[in-house]
């Protein structure tokens, strides 16, 4: 099967408008969880940080896509955005001439392009820099990077990269003691944003998520790592396994008694002769040799197993299919489609879907046998015929309803929010941020750890709540990086940058 007809059977088969878990597939909605934050994230930092901007991940965790949704979220009319492959062009030469070109310069050089990024400021353009795969870029693109990012004093490009954590010794190496750049590392998605993820990649492409298990979602998750790459793989490959095995059953025969005619015979003329001999067993009483034989009495075709006939023969010659006891069950919507049982939602067949087991009965003497004229002795009495027990479906189990979950109770901040303390500064003066969580417990915990300067407020960040903390009250900006370089090394590991207090109030009005 070329690989043409291998997608057209898998669509067809799940009547899917297109692959859910295609790389790029149309309509498709960023996924909110743990990328969208970061996107808004990267936003702020574009608007506000005057350092080269890293995100790091593996292989399949969504660094192009989180690309991709960057340059597609900006305003276009107030943005240009430059993007460029490191791959197979990773030196300082191949990086300056894709951004050269892109920016219609005709030297390749930083300054050069410098000039050509202030020039489009004048005109209220700003440039924004995306390198996919910046982990292939070597020590000298690294550094025409970095001097691209610091610009000058009239104007500068925002530049990203996108790599692997590789990537983070390389620019820490060429920056030595001095902040130029600040990095954002990527999270798997827990179990239950994997489960939102599969629905709306499925929802996308016209089906749900109802097509997979609780079992199969946690199978996943656990293969994939939680990595959104992966679990595209994953998710597809269970998906044509579960095909190819519902398209197996439909196919494999009904498991029945279907001995051929020929061997039921024979199987026949040994009972009879078993019998035979052992009525001819010397010193048994034997019957008046005028009285038929008993065994001639049993009807071809009719083997007996404890007096219960095995097999029934329909007029037409050929053998009744037995009960399909052992048969194996498709699982929905695989078996829906493939017409042999309707089931459940747990797999159990529902009760009155399959067919009634055929009744045995036994059959009367064949014709044409004439009685003795000599006495007959009382008939031995038949074993009366085994009963056939009739498999019932078990009912599917009632669905148990899940508890409600608890409503955690509010924690209740020793120290709130401080947003008077933002609010009473100078606009002019400057903070540092350390960093931003969702958990006010956490915010609480840190700065009641660390103390001192450190406080936080509130925002909103794409309808969230988002606690950033900060440090410090500095009069000028070079006052604040002073200050971080004090920060303790566990602090520091968080790349803290200095912002306006001016930012923060901006921020804390929209929020209001």
């Amino acid at each position: 099967m070329t690989s043409l007809h291998a997608d057209e059977a898998f669509l067809g088969h799940y009547q899917l408008n297109h692959d859910p878990f295609a790389p790029r597939v149309p309509g498709f909605k960023f996924f909110p969880a743990q990328r969208k934050p970061v996107l808004g994230q990267l936003h702020h930092l574009a608007r506000y940080s005057q350092l080269l901007l890293v995100v790091t991940g593996p292989l399949g965790s969504g660094k192009t896509l989180l690309r991709q949704a960057l340059v597609a979220s900006t305003n276009k009319q107030s943005v240009q955005s430059v993007v460029v492959s490191a791959r197979g062009a990773g030196d300082a030469a191949g990086v300056l001439r894709q951004v050269a070109q892109a920016l219609d310069v005709s030297n390749a050089e930083p300054t050069a392009i410098l000039k050509q990024v202030v020039q489009l400021g004048l005109t209220g353009q700003e440039v924004y820099l995306l390198v996919d795969d910046a982990e292939q870029l070597d020590e000298s693109a690294l550094e025409a990077l970095l001097a691209l990012a610091a610009g000058t004093p009239e104007g500068r490009p925002h530049v990203f990269l996108f790599g692997e954590s590789s990537l983070i010794a390389d620019l820490e190496q060429l920056s030595g003691e001095e902040e130029r750049f600040h990095v954002i590392e990527l999270q798997p998605y827990e179990e239950e944003e994997t489960r939102e993820y599969l629905a709306q990649r499925l929802e996308g492409a016209g089906q749900g998520i109802e097509l997979f298990s609780a079992s199969q979602i946690s199978d996943i998750h656990e293969s994939s790592d939680g990595w959104p790459g992966t679990i595209n793989q994953v998710a597809r490959d269970a998906m044509i396994e579960a095909m190819i095995a519902s398209r197996s059953a439909v196919k494999r025969p009904k498991m029945g008694f279907t001995m051929p005619k020929k061997h039921v015979l024979a199987i026949s003329a040994v009972v009879v002769v078993a019998v035979a001999a052992a009525w001819l067993i010397p010193g048994r009483s034997k019957a008046p040799t005028t009285a038929p034989a008993e065994q001639a009495q049993l009807p071809l075709g009719k083997p007996t197993t404890n007096g219960a006939p095995a097999v029934e023969f329909s007029g037409s010659g050929q053998p009744t299919n037995l009960p399909m006891v052992g048969q194996p069950v498709m699982r929905g919507p695989l078996a829906e489609e493939a017409g042999a049982i309707s089931e459940g939602d747990d797999g159990v067949p529902v009760e009155g879907s399959s067919a009634t087991p055929p009744t045995v009965t036994t059959t009367a003497p064949p014709a044409g046998v004439a009685p003795s004229p000599a006495p007959v002795p009382a008939p031995v009495a038949k074993p009366a015929p085994a009963p056939v027990q009739v498999a019932t479906a078990k009912p599917a189990p009632a669905p148990v309803a899940k508890p409600a979950p608890v409503a955690k109770p509010a924690t209740v901040a020793k120290a709130s929010a401080g947003s008077s303390w933002y609010t009473s500064q100078p606009a002019k003066n400057y903070v540092v941020q350390i960093l931003g969580t969702s958990s006010e417990a956490s915010a609480q915990n840190f700065v009641k750890e660390q103390g001192g300067e450190y406080r936080y407020f509130k925002k909103d960040l794409n309808g969230k709540p988002l606690y950033v903390i900060t440090y410090g009250n500095f009069a000028s900006r070079d006052a604040a990086v002073t200050a971080i370089k004090a920060l303790p090394a566990k602090v520091q590991a968080g790349k803290p940058w200095p912002r306006t207090v001016a930012s923060v109030q901006q921020e804390l009005a929209a929020t209001r």
